[in-house]
């Protein structure tokens, strides 16, 4: 009997992810309910009238921190023993093809989009089990790094892709390379051929060629994966 992966995104921003979800893998993958996914208003979780969740920051400084009052009680509500609480901050381990196999193996995923400048310390002490970055840059909140941390997972969980586990091994980054180059019909287009040998049938020469396309690759474009 399958199971489902269970995800809760908490942000001030859940629109931001409406059409993310009802598109696409993710729609299909909902509607096999190999994933649950659910967001959570942080706002909700505010006592005031203006439902606030950020205030200045203690010691001065510029911008404001999401407060840990909402953070808690949020993460509290859809907490379990099973839970992992991941963080999107550009603090944390650099997001890979890796971690994203991990994560897939989980059951339960509860993400926290951060916004402003960060979140208050105290969560990151006590309740985030994981802090992921997926580059070296700044965007103005979590949720596009959230949707594409749940990108990289839902993917990955059985029955969600139709070329099943074949297809996910001769990814890029599964096998530690770059894919190799991909062509289609028309054999030729403006003056541009398909390499005679993939259209060979000669599948062991194929196999042999597309390696050797995906090292080559690799070594020009991202030589870091070959160490």
């Amino acid at each position: 009997m399958h199971r489902s992966l269970h995800i809760d995104v908490i942000t001030i921003f859940p629109g931001m992810l409406e059409g993310f979800l009802r598109e696409s893998m993710i729609k299909r993958a909902c509607k096999i309910d190999a994933v649950r996914i659910r967001c959570i208003n942080l706002r909700e979780f505010t006592t005031d009238a203006h439902r606030t969740t950020d205030d200045r920051p203690y010691g001065g400084g510029p911008g404001m921190v999401m407060k840990p009052e909402p953070l808690f009680q949020a993460v509290e509500s859809v907490l379990t023993t099973e839970s992992r609480v991941v963080l999107m901050t550009p603090q944390g381990t650099p997001f890979c093809q890796g971690t994203a196999k991990k994560l897939s193996h989980e059951k339960q995923l509860i993400i926290i989009c951060g916004h402003y400048e960060g979140v208050d310390e105290r969560v990151r002490d006590a309740l985030v089990t994981d802090e992921i970055s997926i580059g070296d840059y700044v965007l103005t909140n979590g949720v596009l790094p959230g949707a594409v941390l749940i990108d990289a997972v839902v993917r990955l969980l059985p029955r969600v892709l139709g070329g099943g586990e074949e297809a996910l091994e001769m990814e890029s980054f599964s096998s530690g390379l770059l894919d190799y180059p991909q062509y289609t019909r028309p054999p030729t287009y403006r003056g541009m051929e398909v390499p005679e040998i993939l259209q060979s049938g000669d599948h062991e020469a194929i196999s042999h060629w597309r390696h050797q396309q995906a090292l080559r690759r690799t070594h020009d474009r991202r030589p870091d994966l070959l160490e």
